[in-house]
């Protein structure tokens, strides 16, 4: 994925890089995640998870495809994510040489613990915000939102 350096002029001088906030959240997501599991689900298993989660069933070779992952990678993944009771493999009804991934309820459940503790942090952080800062937010999140969900939006 490429990265063009925006035009300075467009930036406000004042507000955080992008990086800085990706940064940020990062930090905050590996703090959620520490505090919710004991068992040690890596970043990408973790990506792994939400794919699945968001398509239930989805065909493992569509997975490594969103995940620009070879598939002795993917199958990887799935392993260590099965092995901790996350992840469960099916024959793909119309195909037997293709296999489906769902989550185990054990995996909804740690992902739905993350999710609330992310949401948690997440929270709090903005509650210690100025209104008007929370509202300028709400407003910055909901264009973001329209961008990248833009057709032919670079990078998709």
């Amino acid at each position: 994925m490429s990265h063009r350096n925006p035009d300075p002029q467009l930036i406000d001088p004042e507000a955080p890089a992008a990086s800085d906030v990706v940064d940020l959240l990062d930090l905050l997501w590996q703090q959620a995640r520490d505090t919710v599991t004991t068992t040690s689900v890596s970043t990408p298993q973790l990506r792994l998870m939400y794919l699945v989660d968001r398509d239930d069933g989805i065909r493992m070779r569509a997975l490594g495809e969103l995940l620009r992952t070879a598939p002795p990678s993917v199958s990887r993944l799935c392993d260590r994510l099965q092995a901790a009771g996350f992840l469960e493999r099916l024959p793909c009804p119309d195909s037997r040489r293709e296999v489906t991934l769902r989550l185990t309820a054990g995996g909804r459940r740690h992902l739905e613990r993350i999710r609330s503790e992310r949401e948690a942090t997440l929270t709090l952080a903005v509650e210690t915000m100025p209104r008007e800062d929370r509202r300028a937010l709400a407003t910055g999140l909901a264009a973001l939102r329209s961008a990248i969900a833009a057709p032919g939006r670079v990078g998709r």
